[in-house]
């Protein structure tokens, strides 16, 4: 056996997954167990026998979510196949249920194969997590500071800048390093010696805050477990007055490193290779992927990074299933989240992207189908506008009515092509292959496959890549203003390994506020990007820089260092963020409308539908019906102002009354007619609570028509 103490082994330099897609399997054609990620896995096992070279931990880059509910469910880990709870995602007292995130060890061998996961056993295993909310410590928000010439950056200035030197300790809620080692320990989350509970403020008293705990499974595995999503001021009558910025304030998003030590049944101590936590709000429609997804970003920095790419472009012709088909499904699903895409063709010529037979023409590679794919091609915004840019009215309109119809970072620059939200470099990349018939249709609608359910009938070797990818597909991959989940430094490579793929380099920084000094009294690109080098292309809307100094914040990162970026508190973005409503009456531009939904069908109009007493017409109507999901979140009740200061404010105590749009099967008792206008999947709003903070009735209560009647 090799001494494996400090031993290193980089995995080799292949395509790390040439596969983008969210919903390409599972949900949409069955996932094979045998094909879930496709001839370009990294991975193989390694022969029987191997000695172990190096351990990892998987995800590199978790993510939990809060929840203000005791009850939790497990982060995704089949690519293509949610998170959905049994019994839903609020408990039976209206509660979020936390969203908690899983890390496995894996053992490869000097080759890079896979030879078997760790689990606690003959094996033991000691994992260590540190995580931190630098919010309050760090720099208000204005916009990206990567995007260069097409939204040049404003200056932020400091958070709470009364904090001065030293004192600005008192803004970091930084728990100290929490270590956990066994089988299904703290199972109940109880036990003090696993809460990562940090302190807020000075004057006149300190506030404690949890950042969550930590945990085991039944095999040793761990488990991090988010915050309850509190929001809260240490100043009394301070009172919210901006979507990303309230000095006094404090929440409980966080981020920070996970590590582990192994010592095999052999003996030998080995040190893992470290992974990421992030924990960011719940995700309000789950089943909704992201336009683009932060997996997306990140895939296309590990290809395109100009310091040393990590993942080569797919080869030879694509698949359309794996790689193309997923941007068109999650098109098409924004339908049940947003008004200006359930009503796309009114503002842009194309048909519906759920309609199979339409589905069916876009996975034509043939020459004669080709007028048809640089018709749809030609409808998506694409990099190259970077290249065109004029400050010019004309201009705008020419690329403001494309698909997505999504804002950009760059959205305080009206003329800039970075106030519509673009593609990657790779994603677009893509699509251009399919527009030139560089793909195979590998796609059937009828076809059937076992679906994979449990992460167990994943083949080994393909595991650690699942994981990867299952942990950042969820998230939006922009626009970063300032961002949902996580932001723009994500889009940077020098934050990441310089050998490891989607792996976050870990800092040693002893104190944030010495950063905060070096890099003044206010935040510019200047000062971030000190010393660096920058890419002389553009990816997407960003420049990339390397060769950064060791002061950067775009650098080795340390806890805290993702979510800082953030608004503060969450809750006020998240409302804010919604629709922006231009000089049109249609359609409405929106941010993130696969997180936070736009326009919703309610749960009150899904119920009718199952009545028999109403007429196809009237079921109609019901089924058409769209509300908004943020309806009466900035006010309710008689002679309400419900300003959009409001919403900030009440947001903060609202949240977890937000509804959840769900998947639903169509009901049984519906005419031919009517079930060939309604799909035989429906997306509905569930789970709204009151948005009176007074009564906390149900919305609903007394209603007596939307009772559904059924024949005896």
């Amino acid at each position: 056996m090799l001494n494996l103490k400090n031993k290193k082994a980089g995995i080799p330099r292949r395509d790390f997954l040439a596969k983008s897609s969210l919903f390409t399997l599972g949900t949409i054609t069955g996932l094979n167990s045998k094909t879930l990620l496709g001839a370009n896995n990294p991975f193989m096992i390694a022969p029987k026998g191997a000695e172990i070279a190096k351990l990892a931990i998987y995800p590199p880059i978790g993510i939990s979510r809060v929840g203000n509910s005791k009850k939790y469910f497990f982060a995704p880990e089949i690519p293509g196949i949610p998170s959905i709870p049994i019994d839903g995602f609020k408990d039976g007292n209206r509660k979020v249920k936390k969203q908690a995130q899983r890390f496995r060890i894996y053992a490869f061998d000097k080759k890079g194969r896979v030879i078997k996961e760790i689990t606690q056993g003959k094996d033991k295993i000691t994992w260590s997590v540190k995580v931190a909310n630098a919010k309050a410590a760090w720099f208000g928000f204005n916009n990206p500071l990567d995007m260069g010439k097409f939204a040049p950056a404003l200056p932020g200035k400091r958070r709470n800048d009364f904090f001065v030197g030293k004192e600005r300790e008192a803004l970091e809620i930084a728990p100290e390093e929490v270590s956990i080692s066994g089988i299904s320990i703290n199972k109940e989350g109880v036990d003090e010696r696993f809460k990562m509970d940090g302190t807020f403020w000075k004057y006149p008293n300190e506030n404690k805050v949890s950042l969550g705990d930590v945990r085991t499974d039944d095999k040793g595995r761990l488990i991090v477990m988010p915050a309850d999503g509190i929001s809260n001021s240490a100043m009394k009558q301070n009172s919210i007055d901006n979507f990303a910025d309230n000095d006094g304030w404090y929440d409980d998003w966080a981020d920070g490193y996970v590590k582990a030590k192994v010592t095999l049944a052999e003996g030998a101590e080995v040190e893992v290779e470290s992974a990421w936590i992030a924990c960011c709000g719940p995700d309000f429609a789950p089943e909704v992927p992201p336009f683009i997804t932060m997996y997306d970003v990140v895939r296309d920095v590990m290809v395109n990074g100009k310091k040393q790419p990590l993942e080569e472009k797919p080869k030879g012709k694509l698949s359309f299933k794996e790689e193309i088909f997923p941007f068109f499904k999650r098109l098409g699903l924004m339908e049940w989240t947003s008004a200006a895409a359930n009503l796309r063709e009114g503002w842009i010529e194309t048909k519906d992207f759920l309609n199979d037979a339409f589905i069916e023409q876009l996975a034509d590679p043939s020459a004669a189908n080709k007028p048809l794919r640089d018709k749809v091609f030609s409808q998506f915004r694409s990099p190259d506008d970077y290249k065109f840019y004029k400050e010019e009215k004309d201009f705008d309109e020419k690329i403001k009515y494309k698909i997505p119809y999504m804002l950009g970072s760059g959205v305080n620059y009206d003329f800039s092509p970075a106030h519509w939200f673009t593609m990657p470099d790779l994603q677009y990349w893509i699509l251009e292959q399919w527009s030139e018939g560089n793909f195979e249709n590998d796609y059937n609608i009828k076809s059937k496959v076992d679906e994979t359910q449990k992460f167990e009938d994943i083949p080994l070797d393909q595991q650690p890549m699942a994981l990867t990818r299952s942990a950042l597909e969820p998230l939006s991959g922009g626009a970063f203003h300032p961002g949902v989940e996580l932001t723009w430094p994500l889009r940077q490579q020098a934050i990441f390994s310089d050998t490891e793929p989607y792996r976050i380099k870990v800092g040693n920084r002893e104190h944030l506020y010495e950063q905060v000094e070096h890099l003044g009294l206010l935040l510019t690109p200047e000062a971030v990007f000190e010393g660096a080098e920058r890419s002389t292309t553009q990816s997407g809307e960003s420049y990339t820089y390397y060769n950064l100094s060791e002061n950067s914040p775009i650098g080795p990162q340390n806890p805290g260092d993702l979510t800082r970026w953030l608004g503060l508190p969450w809750q006020p973005d998240a409302f804010s963020c919604q629709m922006v409503l231009y000089d049109n009456d249609f359609p409405n531009a929106t941010w993130w409308p696969a997180l936070l939904p736009i326009n919703v069908l309610p749960e009150y109009a899904y119920e009718q539908l199952q009545r028999d007493d109403l007429d196809d017409e009237s079921k109609l109507k019901f089924f058409n019906d769209r509300v908004t999901w943020t309806r009466g979140v900035n006010g309710t009740g008689y002679h309400v102002e419900g300003s959009y200061m409001d919403g900030l404010k009440r947001m903060v105590s609202l949240w977890a009354h937000m509804g959840f749009v769900i998947k639903r099967p169509r009901p049984t008792n519906l005419s031919d007619f009517l079930k060939k206008n309604i799909p035989k999947e429906i997306f509905v709003e569930t789970g709204r609570g009151s948005m009176d903070l007074l009564t906390n009735d149900q919305p609903n209560k007394g209603l007596e028509p939307n009772k559904v009647k059924k024949k005896d």
